[in-house]
């Protein structure tokens, strides 16, 4: 068997692949991601011990890799305590919820180019379809529903209120993200996931559309609810949120699927903004795409997202819950909006200009930068002292 040829830059073996292919691809996705999370627990720890000049977990493997596993062992194996006055079948549903969409978001997601295992050509992604990043957009708006319904059927005060805030956190964030993805859409002229990477292979749309990724990385962090925007678990507030009054694996599967959105917002950045598994367009690298190369490019720009994910909640504080939504709507969508107009109005003339061939296109991409400089001017320009005070939250 050989891992080799790199055939096709969009490949054509997807949905095509007999079932053991599929079944194949599917548990090497679910084991990449289990593995993926108990690896980020304990990084995260590691790292976040390191920032605070402590040790963190050292005792269970080398280096205390394996404390994550001995951790979902443990939790697998205690008590499952059921409080009073819960509503059954949506308490238990809930934890399902929660993790079977975040697994199943990761189909869509091209690990490498089509390569040739024992003289078959086959797609190192599950599926795709004309509609890829659409799916994963929906996948994690049914995650929310787990944890909606896991604070309405717990019959307590504070998961419901992390539910609601939950609600209204990926409503937000969930606005602004799929604004700044339009961008893409607009340049790559779909919504294929594997298009999109082809689409990138001179130029990253990170260098290209540097606003929406800037916004959908602050979006990411907010629809996972991740420091400093993890309001519906704020256990400063809420004892712990959504999942306060859940105990044993099923506590396990919410941390479980948080992690793993993730791992997948991490995957769908690298995908969209940063090459996919394409190395660096820079002489001398950009020829490293065969072999092996490729799925290396994916994960190390993974673990750089995850990295960023570790390093705000290691240096930044939670926000107040009047601060989380006024970033949200009043500065990430207005922002979201105006840049989208702008990225529209330079498609379409620059292509106008490359049919007509006049030869502006210089001074109009000066104009367009003069332009998102008044735009990005005009909304982050600090308002006007108020005589009002502030609510305090």
């Amino acid at each position: 068997m050989s891992l080799l040829a790199q055939t096709q830059e969009v490949p054509t073996s997807l949905g095509n692949d007999p079932l053991w292919i599929s079944i194949i691809k599917a548990v090497v996705i679910f084991g990449f991601l289990v593995v993926t999370v108990l690896l980020t627990i304990w990084a995260e720890r590691r790292i976040v011990a390191r920032m605070q000049q402590r040790l963190g977990p050292n005792r269970v493997g080398p280096g205390g890799v394996l404390q994550g596993l001995a951790d979902g062992i443990k939790l697998a194996l205690k008590e499952d305590i059921r409080p009073a006055g819960i509503d059954k079948w949506v308490y238990l549903l809930a934890p399902i919820l929660s993790v079977v969409p975040a697994f199943m978001a990761f189909a869509v997601i091209p690990f490498g180019p089509t390569v040739t295992i024992g003289g078959r050509e086959v797609a190192l992604q599950l599926t795709d379809i004309p509609v890829s990043v659409l799916f994963i957009l929906a996948m994690s708006s049914l995650g929310v529903y787990g944890i909606v319904l896991a604070g309405w059927s717990s019959g307590s005060t504070y998961p419901l209120l992390g539910a609601l805030r939950s609600a209204a956190q990926i409503i937000s964030y969930e606005v602004a993200m799929g604004l700044s993805l339009v961008g893409v859409f607009l340049y790559a002229g779909s919504l294929s996931t594997s298009e999109i990477v082809a689409q990138q292979h001179d130029q990253w749309y990170v260098v290209t559309l540097f606003p929406s990724f800037f916004v959908y990385a602050i979006s990411a962090v907010g629809e996972t609810n991740r420091a400093p925007f993890d309001l519906p678990e704020a256990e400063s507030e809420l004892v712990a949120g959504f999942h306060t009054e859940y105990s044993s694996l099923k506590f396990a599967l919410f941390f479980l699927a948080e992690y793993i959105n993730m791992v997948t917002v991490s995957a769908l950045a690298t995908t969209l903004f940063l090459g996919g598994w394409r190395p660096p367009p820079i002489p001398g690298i950009s020829d490293l795409d065969y072999g092996v190369f490729p799925v290396i490019w994916f994960l190390l720009k993974v673990i750089t997202f995850i990295f960023g994910f570790i390093w705000l909640r290691g240096t930044l504080p939670r926000l107040r819950y009047d601060q989380f939504m006024q970033l949200g709507w009043k500065i990430l969508v207005p922002f979201s909006l105006g840049w989208l107009m702008i990225v529209a109005t330079a498609r379409t003339v620059v292509r106008e200009s490359n049919e007509s061939a006049d030869g502006n296109n210089n001074l109009f991409r000066y104009g367009l930068i003069a332009v998102a400089i008044v735009v990005a001017a005009l909304l982050f320009w600090p308002a006007g002292d108020s005589d009002e005070e502030p609510a305090r939250v």
